[in-house]
This record gives C-alpha cells, sequence and structure tokens, in this order.
C-alpha cells in the first residue's frame, strides 16, 4: 500500500509508504523526477516528491519543500515528539541500496548532492495534506517501466527532430553556397563581357585615330 498526498500548491504528488516493506518497493521502482526526503538520523518514513519532468532540487518551491519536510517530520515516531528535527533529501537516483543493508536503509552514491534543512513542527500543514491522502495499490515495477519507455521514446523524438533541423539547415547551407557559385558565375561572365567591349571600343577608336591621322 502506498500514501499519495497533494501538495498545497497543487502541483506536485508526495507518497510514502505504509511499513518498511513498502519502503523496500519505492527504493527500487522510483522513478527519475522523484525526490526522496527522510528525517536525518532518525527512524522515518521515507517521503518522495514527484518533480516535473526538468526540474532539479533547486527548482523546488519553498511550500512544497515544507510539505515534504513536515510529513516527514509528522511521520517519525521519535521526530514527531520534537519541536524541531533535521530533514535530508536527495534524488532518488542518488539513494544506493547493498545487500548488507536492512529494510528502509539506504546510502547515497554522491553524499554531496544531499540536501539538509530543519523543520518545525506544524500542524496546520499536516492537516492539510491528510485531507488529500489517498492509498493505492500501485505495480511499482510497471510504473517505471512505463517511464522508462516513455523517456526513450522522447528521447528518440528529440534525436528525430535534432537531425531534421540539421537537414533543414544544412540543404540552407548548400543553396547559399549554390547561389553565391552562381552569382560569382554570372559576376564573373559580366567582367568578361565588359572588358570584351572595353577592348572593341578602345580598338575600335584606335582604328578610328589612325583613319583621322592619314
Amino acid at each position: 500500500m502506498v500514501f499519495y498526498f497533494t501538495s498545497r500548491c497543487g502541483k506536485y504528488t508526495m507518497y510514502m509508504g505504509k511499513h518498511k516493506e513498502e519502503n523496500e518497493g519505492l527504493i527500487k521502482y522510483g522513478l527519475p523526477e522523484d525526490c526522496w526526503f527522510h528525517v536525518d538520523d532518525l527512524s522515518s518514513a521515507h517521503v518522495y516528491l514527484r518533480l516535473q519532468p526538468g526540474e532539479a532540487l533547486d527548482d523546488i518551491p519553498t511550500d512544497a519543500l515544507l510539505d515534504c519536510a513536515t510529513l516527514v517530520k509528522a511521520n517519525s515516531i521519535v521526530g514527531c515528539k520534537k519541536t524541531s528535527v533535521y530533514i535530508v533529501y536527495t534524488r532518488w537516483k542518488n539513494l544506493k541500496k547493498t545487500n548488507d543493508m536492512v529494510d528502509g536503509q539506504v546510502g547515497f552514491h554522491r553524499p554531496e548532492n544531499v540536501r539538509r534543512i530543519q523543520v518545525e513542527k506544524n500542524n496546520f500543514i499536516v492537516n492539510a495534506l491528510n485531507k488529500t491522502k489517498v492509498e493505492k495499490f500501485p505495480d511499482l515495477a510497471a510504473l517505471q517501466q512505463d517511464r522508462i519507455r516513455e523517456m526513450q521514446q522522447e528521447k528518440k523524438q528529440h534525436r528525430r527532430e535534432e537531425e531534421k533541423a540539421k537537414k533543414a539547415l544544412d540543404l540552407e547551407a548548400k543553396r547559399a553556397k549554390e547561389e553565391f557559385s552562381y552569382d560569382r558565375i554570372m559576376t564573373s561572365d559580366n567582367m568578361t563581357r565588359n572588358s570584351e567591349f572595353e577592348a572593341t571600343a578602345d580598338s575600335t577608336a584606335a582604328e578610328e585615330y589612325e583613319d583621322d591621322f592619314f
């Protein structure tokens, strides 16, 4: 079972597993757009924020960031009793899971890409988010495969568009080159004709001059 929430701004979906067993599935079958949140140094739920395609950590609005941090704190047995706690978050793709780790435990491929913020208890936000709470039983593996195929199609379409644009540019460059060559030929031909005309004119003038002289 997975619990889904909608951010207060209405733009983002957040989700978390009911138990640590569900957390394992979420760790394994996340999407590239997912961002992971957890209470630092305390046991808590794993909350995920699904970003919009192309968004980065720095693009997360302050309100959405506060929603996720507050939701994580509220779902920590120890953290929910504290006035404030620290929350760590990073992209799903930065999570590292090894065979020697227990359920729910994760590491990071790049620790330097993990962010840390402090959050205080906020029942108003928790209540607002709980009103949007929906329970689902998604096929996480299938959802991940669907997204991977979708991204592959997007990449193929992007490559096709790039190739089409490149061909258009190459064709335009070829036409410009041909027009430039044609203009040079015409200019050269005109210069030859003008030279012949000037030479003929000079010759005629010389003959007329000689006739007048004799």
